[in-house]
Order: C-alpha cells, then structure tokens, then sequence
C-alpha cells in the first residue's frame, strides 16, 4: 500500500538533510564544505530547535568527522555525515579504517572536482576516488531520489548480510542547490519500511566495559578478512533489491542499481551516472522524434557493480558509448574501463564500444556534444579504448583566446 506523502520543494541538499531527519538517526559528526554545507546547516537548524532528537557535533576535520562516526556506529547508534570533493580525499584514510571495521552508517558526498586548479563544480573524480574503500557506493540523478537513496541506503547499511557503510553520493550545484519538487514520506510509514536502529553486533557501552584492539596482522589473516568485506559488499546486490522491492510498495518509486531508459529495441546505448544523465534522456528523447534507436543507462550503484544487470541490458546491442564525468591520468574514463572489463567475456557484446569524457568541474554537456556522440558512435565498426574529450568548438576559441593573453599557443599547450 503505497502511503500519502507531503510534497514540497527542495534543494537536493535538503533533500539528503530530510532522508536523515526521517530516518531519525542518533548522531551527526559534520565538517562544513562547499557545496555540502547547507545539508549540515539545515541539521544543526532542526537539532537546535528540537525537532531531531539526538547529538550534533562539529569535528575539525573530515578525517575526524568520519572516525568519530565510524566510532558512534560501532557504540550502536544510527549515524549521517556528509562531506564534498577535498574533504572526501582528506578522510581517505578513515573510510578504508571504517569500512573495516564492518560498521554500519550514511555517508553523503556532494560531488565537487578535485583540485589543482580550483573550481566549484562537479565531477565525479572525488567519489570515484573511494570505489575501493570499502563503502557501497549509490548514485543519485534528482532530489527525489536523493531522499529516497538516503532511506535505502541504511536498510543496505544496517542488514547483517552487509554490516558495511553506504556512500550515496549526487552532484554539487546542479543538484545540491537546485529545487525540485520532492515527495516527503510520513515519518510513520517510513518507520515500517526502516525500523529503529538496533545493532546485532557487539558494541561499546559506558556500563560494559569493553576493550578491543586493531592487531598488526600476518597476510593469510588480513586477506581472509579483506574478502569478507568484498562478499558483503557482494551482498548488497541482493540486499538493494528487497530494499527497492520494499520502498516501492510503500512509497510507489523504484530504484535498481541501474535504470533502463527507452532501451527495449535501442540499438545504440549511452552510459551515464548522476544528474547530468537528464541532460542524456533528453538528447535520446530527441533522437528518438528523428525515429533513431538509441537508449541510455544511468549507473545508480558503481559499488558493488552490478555485473549481471549490465551485462543483461548491453549485450546485444550494436554500439555503446560511455559518457564519463571523471578522468583517470594515464588511463581515461573510469566506469568505461569498468563496464568494458564486464562485457570483455561475452560473446554478443557491442561490437562498439566506445569512451567519452565530458563533464569535468561542471562544465556543461552540449547537444551539439551529444550529436557528436551519436555521430561517432553511428561511424564506428569497431570499439576504442582511447578517451574523446568533449569540447565545443567555441570552448576551443575560448581556451585560445585566453592562452594569447598568457602569450602561448594552443598547440605550444596541447601535447
């Protein structure tokens, strides 16, 4: 039964502020960062005036932030922090420590890309960079979803087949401050889809003392438990499908670790991830008026990744092209890898498989971008692993008008 919700309009930092407020979590460790920072503003805002019942508390870094929360889950409580671009790369160090530690909590990044040189807007470089620390890694496109991604993600957390923390991440500025429309569940229906936090494992407690210990450990011993956190992140395959399962019969919305977008006769596919995969819905809504086969996936968990359903919605097709917000120096586009290490071993894989790069600090994907794509993806007869950038021809002029006034060519910049 699918329960009423009161709609309004959010930020998507408000929205991941109200995901944790309905999940009536226990504890927030917080560190501001921009563009994150209104999330933990608003929270600070409903702690003070009463209406969120726990413990609020501002750390000096992000490292600390993400140790003390790490240390809250462990003494049983149910913990949010969130962080954004260089203070996810500060902590680095205390996700691999926590994740470890197999404790469960929330971790929202706000996507911002990573220094040197500086700028504000997003790409997925930051989150990225944690793939392998151990977190569940989920993807979000709109506020909607931010919400609900933050609910999802601590029946994931929280479930002993998992005992791990969640990343969910969304990007800076072109959600983290944009306002849409957002259906805000009633505390008590969210309350039969998430119960109130009680840990099955051993935790700290003032009136039991306890005492543990992180031994320097031989390799057999490090390894064996190294992999039993690869198999529960394994785990949260299935655990994420009876969570969507769940959340859609109370709530009427449904996320898969991947979304399918007009693909049931697409021939030619893109592949992207987070709230610029809008901007690729339309460019296929387009193409499909022009009477053109094509069809996107969105990537909603990047970890563990979601080999089977990959796998089921690529092969076959003729051609796939990967949009990545990110760059990898020396290698390229990071999911492109990914996704073609998974459709390496098929025999009716894409016989075109294809990488692009477009996206970086925020910078805008174009539908004439888009027709390029397409246009490339159309000419091709065989895959290449080797990046496209995607940049305008009036970016072109812009990068060579500023490089005449530092006195250089764009050829003299350009390797």
């Amino acid at each position: 039964m699918v329960t009423a919700q009161n709609q309004k309009l959010l930020t998507g930092n408000a929205a991941a502020a109200w995901g944790a407020r309905l999940a009536a979590i226990d504890y927030v460790p917080a560190f501001p960062i921009t563009p994150q920072t209104e999330i933990i503003e608003t929270l600070a805002r409903w702690f003070d005036a009463g209406e969120m019942q726990g413990k609020f508390v501002t750390l000096d870094s992000e490292h600390s932030m993400v140790m003390a929360a790490g240390a809250a889950a462990a003494a049983g409580v149910r913990v949010f922090t969130a962080t954004s671009s260089q203070g996810l790369v500060y902590a680095m160090e205390a996700l691999y420590t926590i994740s470890g530690w197999r404790v469960p909590l929330v971790l929202v990044n706000v996507s911002r890309a990573l220094a040197s040189p500086i700028t504000l807007g997003p790409d997925h470089n930051d989150v990225l960079a944690a793939r392998d620390a151990g977190f569940v890694q989920l993807h979000c496109e709109s506020c909607q979803e931010v919400l609900d991604t933050v609910l999802m993600a601590y029946r994931i957390a929280e479930d002993e087949r998992v005992s791990a923390p969640v990343l969910v991440n969304f990007d800076g500025f072109f959600l983290s401050f944009t306002r849409e429309p957002v259906e805000i569940p009633d505390a008590e229906a969210v309350r039969a889809f998430l119960p109130r936090f009680e840990a099955k494992y051993p935790t700290f407690r003032a009136s039991q003392p306890l005492a543990q210990g992180a031994a320097v450990l031989d390799g057999a011993t490090y390894t064996y438990f190294r992999y039993q956190l690869h198999h529960a992140l394994r785990n949260a395959l299935e655990v994420h499908q009876q969570a969507a399962d769940e959340f859609e019969a109370h709530f009427g919305r449904r996320y898969g670790p991947v979304e399918t977008y007009r693909l049931e006769d697409a021939d030619t596919v893109l592949v992207m991830a987070g709230a610029f995969a809008s901007k690729g819905k339309a460019a296929v809504n387009r193409w499909r008026e022009q009477g053109r086969n094509v069809g996107l996936l969105r990537l909603r968990m990047v970890r563990p990744l979601p080999d089977r359903e990959l796998v089921a919605a690529l092969v076959g097709r003729r051609a796939v092209g990967v949009i990545d917000q990110n760059l990898s120096p020396g290698l390229g586009g990071i999911l492109f890898h990914e996704i073609a290490g998974v459709l390496a071993a098929e025999e009716n894989r894409p016989a075109v498989l294809r990488s692009f790069v477009g996206g970086l600090g925020g910078k805008d994907i174009s539908s004439a971008e888009f027709d390029h794509v397409l246009a490339t993806l159309d000419g091709a007869k065989t895959g290449s692993a080797d990046p496209e950038l995607l940049f305008t021809d009036a970016e072109w002029r812009q990068m060579q008008q500023r490089l005449a006034v530092a006195g250089k060519s764009l050829e003299a910049a350009t390797p």
